[in-house]
């Protein structure tokens, strides 16, 4: 009957349709109230090799920065006694030491911090001027987007690695300079990226009630265009972490990178190759953890990647 009224399936219970009835409005309740940052939370943990990979990074990152200010040996004092010592767990050179008769676990941690500074300046470096380039292009469009991309497009044809090491050497070895320029030749990704999603957001309902309320362009692309970015910023940036912690490993394989006495990954797999029939394990060891933190940032950018993509919701 069309004037009955109807009957709820928690309501068929005697007893218990009024705690029913209460759960299901409370579930009800809370999914709706959900934000996307929520939903994408609640995703991401349950992805289990993106929240592993979160725990091994986070345990490597506090390490890395706590331990080698308590360890007794410091990662440029050398054991004279202690030449090419093999890893023990009787003594407090766990991984052994170089030929120097340097501490490898200690230069192994100051190895994952200076790997990790140059990945994550050097990625905030290419975000700063890529977003920002991107958005402005994107947003403006006409004969501005068209200089800008251009301009783009002859970067490309740069070959990225010669010229990074052009700047290395002409600007010496600087940690800081090496963060800049890798970061500096690193955003043109980002930019096409930014721009493309820019051109499609400008034509939003949101950014034309903007417009007829009278926000200027720099507050539009501030307030408006950059933070709805937010999610395809935070991939990007966990992919691309890895990719410029590998070519700093490059650049120090090939004798570009920090300077010793001090030490990155990439400058002890280049010790450890050098020595390889002798003492393996000064290649292995270093290679591990540059293998395992690549990893791991990558399972966790494919965690938010499926986390926050829309379609999966």
């Amino acid at each position: 009957m069309s004037g009955a009224p109807r009957r709820e399936w928690f309501n068929w219970y005697p007893g218990r349709g009024a705690a029913l009835r209460a759960q299901a409005l409370a579930g009800s309740d809370a999914a709706r109230g959900r934000s996307l940052w929520q939903d994408a939370w609640a995703r991401l943990r349950r992805n289990r090799a993106a929240m592993t990979s979160l725990v091994v990074l986070g345990i490597i990152t506090v390490g890395c920065i706590v331990l080698p200010w308590v360890w007794p040996y410091n990662y440029a004092q050398p054991d004279w006694n202690l030449l090419d010592h093999g890893p023990t767990l009787a003594g407090m050179h766990w991984f052994g030491t170089d030929g120097l008769g340097r501490d490898l676990f200690v230069r192994v941690l100051w190895g994952c911090r200076i790997s990790l500074m140059v990945g994550v300046v050097a990625t905030l470096v290419t975000l700063l001027i890529g977003v920002t380039w991107g958005a402005i292009a994107g947003y403006v469009g006409g004969w501005l987007d068209g200089l800008m991309m251009r301009t783009v497009d002859v970067l490309y044809s740069v070959p990225f690695i010669p010229f990074v090491i052009v700047l290395i050497v002409l600007f010496g070895r600087n940690i800081l300079l090496m963060f800049a320029a890798i970061g500096a030749v690193s955003w043109l990704d980002i930019a096409r990226i930014v721009r493309g999603q820019t051109l499609s957001l400008k034509q939003k309902e949101f950014i034309e009630a903007a417009r007829a309320g009278g926000v200027g362009n720099t507050s539009i692309i501030r307030r408006h265009i950059v933070p709805n970015l937010i999610g395809i910023v935070i991939v990007y940036v966990t992919l691309t972490i890895p990719s410029i912690i590998l070519f700093e490993a490059f650049l120090s394989f090939l004798g570009l990178g920090v300077q010793a006495p001090m030490t990155s990954l990439g400058g002890l797999v280049s010790d450890g190759a050098s020595v390889l029939q002798s003492y393996p394990y000064q290649l292995i060891i270093p290679s591990i953890f540059l293998a395992v933190i690549v990893y791991c940032f990558n399972f966790i950018g494919d965690g938010l990647r499926d986390a926050l993509d829309p379609k999966d919701r």
